[in-house]
């Protein structure tokens, strides 16, 4: 893969990690204190024109 490329996706997937890390944050907060003590997580990056779809599942553990 060219050097193009590899920064471009770079640059993607750090825009979505950083993104999503705030979106997570500012959800936990509104929800408050009983949020719970842990949420399942599914990310999903699809590009159409490739017929991508991938699924990235896990848990992310609350505040005590």
């Amino acid at each position: 893969m060219s050097e193009d490329f590899n920064m471009s996706m770079r640059k993607f997937l750090k825009q979505v990690g950083v993104t999503s890390q705030q979106a997570i944050e500012n959800a936990v907060r509104e929800a408050g204190p009983n949020a719970g003590k842990s949420f399942k997580v599914k990310a999903v990056v699809t590009i159409e024109e490739l017929g991508l779809e991938h699924v990235v599942t896990g848990e992310i553990e609350g505040q005590d």
